[in-house]
């Protein structure tokens, strides 16, 4: 719903075309969730369906205006002042991996871990460089002002994502000693195959 409610922001600060919106829309996050042109129009179309926007004419040059109509901006200030849903997350691909790694036959778990962990180290030096070029000048439009934002909850963002790595490859390392330590069941020589074939590869790499 983001590029949704981002359109309207836009189109709040007065008519716009397709190709401008993306434009702005970009510039106001720093090209982190480019859009393109078709998405725009299927947005903006989508938009004019619900009422919350009607085209206005055309510029000199010939573009189809859209303008926000009342109904959309009473969207926009719901949008504004209802949190953002966390009840119920989106699919995270790099904790879909993580859980599917755990005793999957083949599968160094730690070497993905540490192989993240570079990858999400490298791209949060990179944010940093962005925001020390983005403060070596006050920033001084909105636009300046939203990249920033933006950039930082890069940052902050990886950084989460590092210590969850660290705790991630501490907790593996804790079971697999708590594993090694553990009898085996009597009377059976199944028990907890995943966990015991994971700790062997944790124990290997010791």
């Amino acid at each position: 719903m983001s590029i949704r409610h981002g359109l309207l922001a836009l189109l709040e600060r007065g008519p716009r075309y397709g190709s401008r919106l993306r434009t702005e829309f970009e510039s106001r996050t720093g090209s982190t969730w480019p859009l393109n042109v078709g998405q725009v129009y299927t947005t903006l179309s989508r938009l004019e369906r619900d009422g919350m926007v009607v085209q206005d004419g055309e510029d000199d040059a010939g573009h189809a205006l859209y303008s926000i109509t009342d109904d959309g901006r009473t969207e926009l200030r719901s949008w504004f002042e209802t949190p953002v849903d966390r009840s119920s997350p989106p699919r995270d691909e790099l904790a879909i991996k993580l859980a599917m790694a755990v005793g999957a036959p083949g599968v160094d778990i730690r070497a993905v871990i540490q192989a993240q962990r570079g990858h999400t180290l490298k791209a949060m030096q990179d944010y940093t460089r962005l925001k020390a070029q983005a403060l070596a000048d006050v920033p001084s439009d909105r636009d300046e002002v939203a990249w920033l934002l933006v950039v930082e909850q890069l940052i902050f963002q990886a950084e989460a994502e590092a210590r969850w790595l660290d705790h991630c490859e501490s907790r593996l390392v804790r079971l697999a000693k708590a594993a090694a330590t553990e009898p085996a069941p009597s009377g059976s020589s199944t028990g907890r195959p995943g966990a015991r074939t994971a700790a062997s590869r944790l124990r290997n790499r010791h």
